[in-house]
């Protein structure tokens, strides 16, 4: 048995708690927040083996550039003169490619199909009564450039095995009947899930304090203090937490606190925005609406609308002109749907950590023995989290990890 720290209470944080203290070691989470707002909170809740292509794919760093006056665009790069933000910038431009598409496919499919079944697994084990639905996911287009963009995205999932089919607006219309549709047509991919998040992130806290982890809250780590290659103690307000292992999972704080330990984390916090609704939209599918890339999710008793990648630093600052620009796309694809004022004005934000090249970081860094790192999973943490932290378990377990993971190795160069 060892005793282990978790700097960081999100998903991650959460779900590597939970698979260390299945295999008895003594386990304490630090947050600096009160662990009830923030990404793990509002996002859009899919399970999305799906999502195959990572943020950094030939094109995004272009229309990142063309969109960068656009505020309402969906992906907002804020230029800012910073070093850790211009070397993020360069990596990230250097990794739009082929050759890291190609090479992150199966790793990031993998890990999804991995993160699924464990939700579905942590559900049945402990009895939780959280939302956990496998109807798919539909990739709407309104253009047929999109729908051929989708279509050609949907034969590479086809390759690597994953359910995919092409619908036509009729098909969609016999899937959602009560749905007025703006659209040409969609693809669904019949293997993704999704879930109501703050419902699996209180059962699961509940879970966690019942199975003997210690949480400490509000609690910001001040500084890190090392012996030799490995951490011996880290300090908050007045507090000194020693343990045998540390595990990195802070999200967009994570390289900030790396630094400390002399690991260059490149990330860049990227800002989504969620809008909920509960009145009754008609809305069944969780939904893409691909030009505008905002995410749509029928959750437990509301319907949730979440978008945009606004990658301005970290701050939780609701930029008005990004929420009105969810709730815009939402009408142009569904003319019967209006979001309302007060639905828009009860918008609510969380941080994502970016890495450069779209890919988690997860596994140890040559520069510290006891510190296994697990953030930087953009928009996918909530599908890899189950999978991160039973990966983060068996590392500090040393047993065989259940998937290769050299392609998320923290000390990776871009």
């Amino acid at each position: 048995m060892k005793k282990v720290i978790i700097i960081g209470g999100g998903i991650i944080g959460l779900c590597s708690a939970y698979y260390l203290n299945k295999e008895g070691h003594q386990v304490t989470i630090i947050d600096q927040s009160s662990m009830d707002f923030g990404a793990s909170y509002v996002n859009a809740g899919y399970l999305t083996p799906s999502h195959i292509i990572p943020l950094a794919a030939p094109g995004v760093m272009k229309k990142g550039l063309k969109w960068m006056f656009n505020p309402s665009s969906p992906l907002f790069i804020k230029p800012r003169l910073n070093a850790d933000f211009l070397r993020w910038s360069w990596a990230f431009n250097k990794s739009c490619s082929i050759k890291n598409v190609e090479r992150s496919i199966t790793a990031i499919k993998d890990i999804n199909i991995m993160g699924r079944d464990l939700y579905s697994d942590i559900k049945q084990q402990e009895s939780f009564k959280f939302q956990l639905e496998r109807k798919g996911l539909l990739m709407l287009c309104q253009t047929e450039k999109m729908l051929e963009e989708e279509i050609r995205v949907a034969n590479i999932a086809k390759k690597e095995g994953l359910p995919v089919k092409e619908l036509s607006l009729s098909e969609l219309e016999h899937i959602e009947p009560n749905v007025q549709y703006n659209a040409k047509g969609a693809v669904l991919y019949e293997c993704d899930g999704h879930t109501t998040p703050h419902i699996f992130m209180e059962e699961m806290k509940t879970y966690l304090v019942n199975s003997g982890v210690t949480f400490y809250k509000n609690e910001k780590v001040h500084d890190i203090i090392l012996d030799g290659e490995k951490i011996s103690a880290l300090h908050t307000k007045g507090n000194i937490h020693k343990a045998d292992e540390f595990v990195l999972a802070a999200g967009s704080w994570s390289s900030i606190l790396s630094k400390k330990l002399g690991i260059k984390l490149l990330l860049e916090a990227g800002k989504g925005y969620r809008i909920n609704s509960e009145r009754n939209l008609g809305i069944t599918m969780p939904t893409i609406l691909a030009e505008a890339k905002v995410a749509i999710t029928p959750m437990q008793g509301f319907t949730r609308f979440a978008g945009t990648m606004e990658i301005a630093g970290i701050n939780h600052k609701i930029n008005k002109v990004r929420v009105e620009a969810i709730a815009n796309a939402t009408q142009k694809y569904y003319p019967n749907i209006e979001i309302s004022e007060q639905e828009k004005n009860n918008a609510a934000c969380g941080l994502r950590p970016v890495s450069p090249d779209g890919m988690a970081y997860i596994g140890k860094s040559s520069k510290c023995k006891n510190l296994t790192v697990a953030t930087g999973h953009a928009m996918m943490g909530w599908s890899m989290g189950p999978a991160t932290g039973k990966l983060v378990s068996e590392i500090i377990s040393n047993k065989k990890t259940s998937l290769n993971l050299d392609a998320f190795h923290p000390d990776r160069k871009f």
